[in-house]
């Protein structure tokens, strides 16, 4: 249970945030005043603490100094009124996660401490683990100090060699790569490597944002600017400055967000909605997208003029089934940090596993497999991960008479993207099996994998194109182990 610190000296207040977030799964305790909340922090170790700015002995800003200090791994959401916003926006800058105004809404409170919660875990997973030797000694995986896995594959060298060019610099980069193949992550490195690493590092998901509220998000607004904007709102933009602004799926935004972008992009400045002040900035840019930009220019769904800006230096992420000896490296890694996490001793995986883990082709790539070697973790009795703790669709997993992993994967991204020798689509042609029934099912199977991966696995589209109802699909897909 995650452990929460509020410090407000409005009694009231405090006791109904206390009850919501105690609601919510959350362990709470509260402080009237800032010296007795720091004397909580020297007795116990919080995940967040929630803060006043104004309180009678002392103010947001000094709390959040010697929480800084002394508690670094402790995140910080500052709770302010609409006079503080100005002041708000420099406590950001000096390492709050957030701010929240009054009045204080019950989902805006929530999906605030969530975020910080999971990004101040991003941040403590991308530390080096101390943890007992894990497989074969001399293997354990190479953590520079972002975090990210050094492996031994070409594929891993290069891009660790990308990050050291690009990090000191102030160009705008594109990542290119699938879902799970950590994007974020290989942002964030790059944030952690240049000379912006002591100021902000905002991540927005571009995927979830609806045209209406992708302008407010982006830029901000002010109290009364349209219905519904009942305070003060600072926008991605601001809350960047000076830092790095990551947009994940930057492909799902709308052309005339997309026009907005282009101009804050060129001109360095942003207006709030419902201002006339325009705001200087200083923000580098990343971009992520599992989308090929360049045929979505042609398709007239993306600005060819806003790709190019972002498009100062691109980075392809190779999917994790391309990596080789790679993903053991990074199933250590992960067992490392799960029995951090959960206080065991796992110390390594059965032969079986690790030739279930070669031959599988993670479709999730990355997140899926720090998923599955946290559950066989969690799961697991003695010290050896068997094929046990596996889910069936990784230790049933059979490799189809032909994969169409690599041609799926090329009709997504073009030649834009990582391209596939001849010879590595030769050596993925396996024996095929006689049996009619064996050979019906593994038909099947190739053609709905196919299928899923030209519509980048929207299941709607696939059902329509493989002229079956969704449910069907659903069924289809359960009974081949697909997920």
């Amino acid at each position: 249970m995650k452990k929460i610190l509020i410090i407000d000296d409005e009694v009231n207040v405090a006791l109904l945030l206390s009850k919501f977030l105690a609601r919510n799964g959350f362990d709470v305790s509260t402080a009237s005043s800032g010296n007795s909340g720091l004397e909580y922090l020297q007795n116990s170790e919080f995940d967040l603490v929630l803060c006043d700015y104004r309180l009678e002995d002392t103010d947001g800003r000094e709390i959040l100094r010697k929480i800084k200090t002394h508690y670094p791994k402790t995140g910080v959401i500052i709770i302010t009124g609409y006079s503080d916003i100005k002041m708000a926006v420099e406590l950001i800058k000096m390492g709050a996660y957030d701010y929240i105004s009054k009045p204080l809404y019950p989902d805006e409170i929530l999906n605030t401490i969530t975020k910080a919660i999971e990004t101040r875990q991003a941040l403590m997973e991308d530390e080096p683990v101390v943890a007992p030797p894990v497989s074969k000694p001399g293997k354990k995986p190479v953590l520079p100090p972002d975090g990210i896995v050094v492996g031994s594959s070409r594929a891993s060298k290069d891009l660790a060699r990308q990050i050291e060019l690009v990090a000191p610099t102030n160009y705008s980069v594109i990542i290119l790569g699938e879902s799970g193949t950590g994007k974020e992550e290989v942002a964030k490195s790059i944030h952690l490597h240049s000379h912006r690493n002591n100021k902000p590092f905002i991540a927005m998901d571009c995927g979830s944002l609806t045209k209406e509220l992708a302008a407010s998000e982006f830029f901000g607004h002010e109290k009364g600017s349209f219905t519904g904007a009942l305070a003060t709102k600072i926008g991605h933009f601001e809350m960047a400055n000076g830092g790095t602004l990551f947009l994940d799926e930057v492909g799902n935004l709308s052309y005339e967000i997309q026009a907005a972008l282009l101009r804050t992009v060129q001109e360095r400045k942003v207006k709030r909605i419902g201002s006339t002040k325009e705001i200087d900035l200083d923000v580098r840019i990343i971009v992520a997208t599992n989308e090929n930009l360049v045929e979505a220019i042609q398709r007239g769904r993306f600005r060819e003029d806003l790709y190019h800006r972002f498009n100062e230096f691109s980075i392809y992420m190779p999917p994790l089934r391309d990596r080789g000896s790679d993903i053991i490296l990074m199933a250590e890694h992960f067992l490392q940090a799960a029995n951090q996490e959960l206080g065991r001793n796992v110390t390594h995986f059965s032969p079986e596993v690790i030739e279930c883990f070669m031959n599988y082709r993670w479709q999730g790539n990355v997140r899926e497999l720090k998923n599955i070697v946290r559950r066989a973790a969690l799961i697991t009795e003695g010290d050896e991960i068997t094929t046990k703790a596996l889910p069936l669709e990784v230790s049933n997993y059979k490799m189809p008479a032909y994969d169409y992993g690599n041609q799926a994967g090329n009709h997504n991204q073009s030649n834009n993207y990582s391209p596939t020798t001849q010879q590595q689509n030769q050596s993925d042609v396996k024996e095929p099996r006689h049996d009619l029934k064996n050979a019906a099912l593994e038909a099947e199977y190739e053609t709905i994998l196919r299928v899923l991966r030209e519509v980048n696995f929207n299941k709607t589209k696939a059902a329509e194109i493989l002229k079956i109802d969704r449910k069907t699909l659903y069924n289809k897909m359960k009974a081949i182990n697909l997920k």
